[in-house]
């Protein structure tokens, strides 16, 4: 049985060097994106597109006291635990591994949108040329293999580690007990009301000063869906496909009836 892994991302360690970025799309085999417009700072795109399925966003602050601060966070899927995108997917184009990776199949997504909208943290971006939707997939093939995604793999800056989800569990723990000198208001994120993430941080300030929301949830309605909509979608499906069936079954009758006439 393959265990539960999980990513934690100190950003008291990142220095935005952006490797991870440039990993992600070797691995991934992406493209530049060669239409991205200068926002004029030193972030390199304004948010995830769907070649750029990892993001260092980078933001200037300044303390109550005047003193200046670069808050970098590295930014994708988040990988909930319980993850809105594939509970609201009508196609189940999204699944949930064992490792903890929610990851899309291009062949099943059909690019409606349902996990754009539904996505607390805003993170998969429709393909409008392929009508696929994207996001990180955790690289759950080289996790598979018994690697380390390709950004972890590539940090220098002790910023990233990756593991089994009590190892992480219990870094996070560690290293919140160190920063909290520094930084009383230093937190971990893991958000319950998604389920927890596979993608956890550790971030000196509250998390809306990296501008992720404070306590995001799975929608309630996604279970509506899931459970009673989607369901009855389909029944009425059926009826219908049987109503026009019986019709044209009717039809065929009344014309046979006329011929024999």
């Amino acid at each position: 049985m393959a265990q539960e892994m999980a990513m934690l991302h100190d950003i008291s360690h990142c220095s935005a060097c952006r490797a991870c970025m440039v990993a992600c799309k070797q691995w991934h085999d992406l493209p530049a994106d060669m239409s991205t417009p200068f926002e004029g700072q030193y972030q390199s795109h304004k948010d995830l597109t769907p070649s750029t399925l990892n993001l260092i966003k980078m933001k200037e602050r300044v303390d109550p006291n005047g003193k200046f601060h670069w808050d970098f966070l590295k930014f994708q899927c988040m990988h909930c635990g319980d993850p809105a995108c594939a509970k609201g997917c009508p196609e189940q184009a999204i699944d949930q591994l064992e490792s903890g990776a929610v990851v899309i199949n291009p062949d099943k997504c059909v690019g409606c949108g349902y996990c754009v909208a539904n996505c607390p943290f805003g993170v998969p971006k429709i393909n409008t040329e392929t009508h696929k939707s994207t996001k990180c997939d955790l690289c759950f093939d080289r996790i598979q293999e018994g690697m380390a995604p390709a950004c972890a793999k590539t940090c220098t800056a002790d910023a990233l580690t990756f593991g089994t989800k009590d190892e992480i569990d219990a870094l996070a723990q560690k290293r919140l007990a160190v920063i909290k000198e520094d930084h009383p208001n230093a937190t971990i994120y893991n958000p319950a009301g998604v389920g927890g993430i596979h993608m956890i941080y550790i971030l000196p300030e509250k998390p809306s000063t990296y501008d992720l929301p404070e306590t995001p949830k799975t929608p309630d309605s996604i279970d509506l869906w899931k459970d009673v909509v989607r369901p009855l979608g389909k029944i009425a499906g059926a009826g219908a496909l049987v109503g026009v069936l019986g019709m044209a079954a009717v039809k065929g009758l009344a014309g046979n009836k006329k011929g024999d006439e």
